[in-house]
Order: C-alpha cells, then sequence, then structure tokens
C-alpha cells in the first residue's frame, strides 16, 4: 500500500516533471536544428562553397554550445526527476521515456551526419591538397622582366 502525498509534494513532483520535460523537448528541438546545419552544411561542402561551410560552422558551434548548456541542466533534473517521480506516474514515465527515445535516436542521426560530413572535408582537402602538389608555376625559373638590366643611357646633347 503505497503512502498518500501532500499537496505541496504532489505539486512539486508536477513541477519537476513539467520543467523536465520541457528541457527535453528544448534539446530535441536544438538536435532538429543541428541535423539541419549538418545536411546543409553537407551540400556546401559538396559544392565546394567554402564560404558557406565557414557560415555552417560557426552556426554550428553556437548550436552544440546551446546543446550542452542545456546538457548541463538536464543531469540535474534528471536526478531530481529519478528521485521524486520515477516510477509513481506510470504515463509520465512512458512520456519521459519516449521523448528520451526520440533524443538518441537524434543524438544518433546527427553523429552519423557529422561522420559523414568530415569524411567529404577530409576527401575534399585531399584533393585540394593533391592539386596544390601537382600546382606548376609557369613562371618559376624565369628571371622577372624587372630584374633585367636596362641599358643605360646616353648623353644627348639638346642644343636651342
Amino acid at each position: 500500500m503505497e503512502k498518500e502525498i501532500s499537496e505541496e509534494e504532489l505539486n512539486q513532483r508536477l513541477a519537476v516533471l513539467r520543467r523536465f520535460r520541457q528541457l527535453l523537448e528544448e534539446q530535441r528541438k536544438k538536435f532538429q536544428e543541428y541535423l539541419l546545419v549538418l545536411e546543409k552544411q553537407q551540400n556546401s561542402i559538396e559544392a565546394e562553397d567554402s564560404e558557406a561551410i565557414i557560415c555552417h560552422a560557426e552556426l554550428e558551434q553556437q548550436v552544440v554550445k546551446g546543446i550542452s548548456n542545456l546538457q548541463k541542466v538536464i543531469v540535474p533534473m534528471n536526478e531530481m526527476y529519478n528521485a521524486s517521480v520515477r516510477g509513481r506516474d506510470a504515463t509520465a514515465e512512458k512520456t519521459v521515456e519516449d521523448l528520451q527515445y526520440e533524443l538518441n535516436k537524434l543524438q544518433n542521426k546527427v553523429l552519423e551526419q557529422n561522420q559523414i560530413n568530415r569524411n567529404l572535408l577530409r576527401e575534399h582537402m585531399n584533393v585540394l591538397r593533391t592539386q596544390i602538389e601537382n600546382f606548376k608555376n609557369p613562371y618559376r625559373n624565369n628571371r622577372s622582366i624587372y630584374a633585367t638590366k636596362v641599358a643605360e643611357g646616353n648623353l644627348i646633347a639638346v642644343e636651342v
């Protein structure tokens, strides 16, 4: 037989559950945003658009920072959730588990897309290195037109 909980404790548990669920939904949104950035970055890499790649990399850093900051809040909230709510409310637990499962799937997609982008960038850099190594300077070993001695001027007598 489960002991009855006070109204205050019930409200506190509900507040923890709502906040935890809200944080998980925010994190899901951030991962979806990150996945979108990575997909667009892949297109930029394939199009060899270096300016867009740089923009996507900067945006990616901002999104990752946001995810990291959110994760710092989620970890303690998860501990509070486990201590106060888990096992007491089956529907709330199902909702949170569904969100966590969806987050794990998104994380895996992000990791896969990130690996694809790294491989594409690695290949692109290898191609660029090869092009640079094979570049032949057409002016190598040629003397500069400025290095040749100009014939010294002759004196010209000008009479008026």
